[in-house]
């Protein structure tokens, strides 16, 4: 393990011991705000505070199985400890790297599915709808709830726009690296000639924002509209006025909801939407000040981030940020997207450990 993240670890133990210090002064206990705070940094440092002093031992265990490899007689037993001395002080190293990764807030938030029509007319309308059903059964095989928030569906099928709420452990930290440009290469059912057409969606997953920062959004930044609701839902839905735009003015931020019957529920999925754009839109201006990613893994949404490639004529799709290739095309679509998340999960992870080790 490199030197500079061991001096990390070894600040990190003595802030714990701090803490731990100061977790028993009376004036810290009778200061219930202070006390709180620092028992919560205490709990997040026990685990890797742990692991380090693991870590500590195993070291102290290598250099003792060395010495005794001098002696003839222990030769083969030391032999034998230094084997398994190493081999746990490897997993314990896997260990403290995934713990000394920053912690995204936002990680294990619920979160915002926004699938977009980008070109391609009613071909990229029915791949919004194809990308719609692959994190639908992803969601399902994680035992997530999805939720429409509003949605419009496309002359033929598919959708130009749908907007889903996700609920379940950890979904953000999932989901997040699928913002950006989605293309699709097939030939569509309508064409005649066999050719090969390409469309393009956006993604945009947006974390959830606790109900109290919504309240903190400015009314008077605030443009409210009602409008009848549109498409099928029968008889109701086109006579009240019960959709809502909400236009964010400092932002130009513009977000309409339509699902549900009640105006108040409308307005209340509608300003939830909005504080998680607010949010993911002043946590890329915080990246792009403090350069935080190497790469950029985590997509913007935007329609030239374009981050994913699925060509159903070759089977294949391909990830452009880590350029990883697959012929599982059926499979993914299918709703097995760990087998595109998780290498992107990784390499993210790389880039922070490549950070934290300078």
């Amino acid at each position: 393990m490199k030197s500079s993240i061991i001096s990390k670890l070894k600040a990190l133990q003595e802030h714990y011991e701090d803490i731990q210090t100061q977790l028993i002064d009376i004036k810290i206990i009778t200061d219930h705000k202070k006390f709180i705070a620092l028992s919560k940094e205490y709990t997040q440092l026990s685990n890797i505070t742990r692991c380090f002093k693991s870590w500590l031992s195993i070291q102290q265990d290598i250099k003792t199985a060395k010495i005794l490899l001098k002696d003839p007689e222990m030769h083969e037993m030391a032999m034998e400890e230094l084997k398994k001395a190493k081999k746990y002080n490897q997993e314990f190293e896997k260990q403290l790297e995934i713990l000394l990764l920053p912690k995204d807030p936002d990680d294990k938030k619920n979160c915002f599915l926004e699938i977009r029509a980008a070109t391609g007319g009613d071909e990229a309308a029915r791949f919004a709808g194809d990308l719609f059903k692959m994190y639908n059964s992803y969601a399902e095989s994680r035992r997530w709830d999805i939720e429409i928030i509003n949605a419009i569906e496309g002359y033929h099928g598919g959708y130009k726009e749908i907007i889903t709420k996700i609920n379940g452990d950890n979904v953000y930290s999932y989901l997040k690296f699928e913002s950006g440009g989605h293309r699709v290469q097939r030939i569509p059912e309508t064409e005649s000639q066999g050719r090969i057409h390409t469309s393009t969606c956006t993604v945009a997953v947006l974390a959830e924002i606790p109900e109290i920062e919504i309240s903190n959004i400015n009314i008077n930044d605030l443009r409210i509209d009602t409008f009848r609701s549109s498409g099928a839902g029968g008889q109701h839905i086109n006579t009240t006025d019960s959709a809502i735009r909400i236009t964010h003015i400092p932002t130009g931020i513009v977000v309409e909801c339509q699902d549900e019957r009640s105006q108040h529920k409308n307005k209340s999925k509608a300003l939830s939407v909005l504080a998680a754009r607010i949010h993911t839109l002043e946590m890329q201006k915080y990246r792009e000040a403090e350069a935080f990613e190497r790469r950029n893994l985590l997509g913007s949404g935007e329609r030239s981030d374009k981050i994913r490639t699925y060509n159903f004529p070759q089977g294949r799709v391909t990830d452009h940020r880590i350029n990883l290739t697959l012929y599982r095309l059926n499979e993914v679509i299918a709703g097995k997207l760990d087998l595109l998340i998780q290498p992107i999960i990784n390499e993210y992870q790389a880039d922070q450990l490549s950070a934290l080790s300078e």
